[in-house]
């Protein structure tokens, strides 16, 4: 479980100094140079996210059980989970889905653990799970108090929002049918 926090804390703790300490990234730029930043930003950010996958699947079935979450909240946390791939996909197709949603990675982020912390009820689940949800939410907020940096996106384009769509449920479909069995080791369909 310590790898677990360890590694939440390390890759939270990156992806939050604008929200905790907005001017850190601008004085790392002006001293390293953007390349160099964006060096260490994804070197630490790896390390979290190897101690998170490492901690989460050592800990995950060791872990208590905080609640027992009924077959209904399973299934609606499937339908919930629906959108969330082609909300991600619109974060770099842009479109009206983008536009109408601000910030589609944050809010497929939110959707995300959301809907995982449905179905699942152990402590590891709710610190992985209640963690991103927590960031993800005090980053949209805090969103507007600080200046808009582009996203690497293709060119707005008449059929982004379809292809988002279409892309996005058919990797979901992938992800339900067999996908998320063979990556986690657990069938979302029960």
């Amino acid at each position: 479980m310590h790898e677990l926090i360890a590694g939440l804390l390390l890759f939270l703790g990156m992806h939050s100094l604008r929200i905790l300490a907005p001017g850190v990234r601008a004085r790392a730029v002006a001293r390293l140079g953007l390349w160099p930043w964006k060096g260490l930003y994804a070197l630490v950010s790896i390390a979290g996210l190897a101690l998170i996958v490492h901690g989460f699947a050592v800990a995950r079935y060791a872990a208590p059980v905080l609640y027992v979450p009924p077959p209904a909240l399973r299934a609606l946390a499937v339908a919930i989970l629906a959108p969330a791939l082609p909300m991600l996909l619109s974060a770099y197709l842009p479109g009206r889905l983008s536009a109408w949603l601000h910030h589609p990675m944050l809010a497929a982020t939110r959707l995300w653990a959301f809907a995982h912390l449905l179905a699942n009820g152990r402590l590891a689940d709710v610190l992985l799970f209640g963690g991103i949800l927590v960031w993800a939410i005090a980053d949209r907020l805090s969103v507007g108090r600080r200046p808009r940096e582009p996203v690497p996106a293709l060119p707005a384009g008449r059929y982004n929002d379809a292809i988002a769509v279409v892309a996005g449920l058919a990797l979901y479909a992938a992800l339900i049918a067999a996908l998320h069995q063979r990556l986690f080791g657990v069938s979302p369909l029960g």
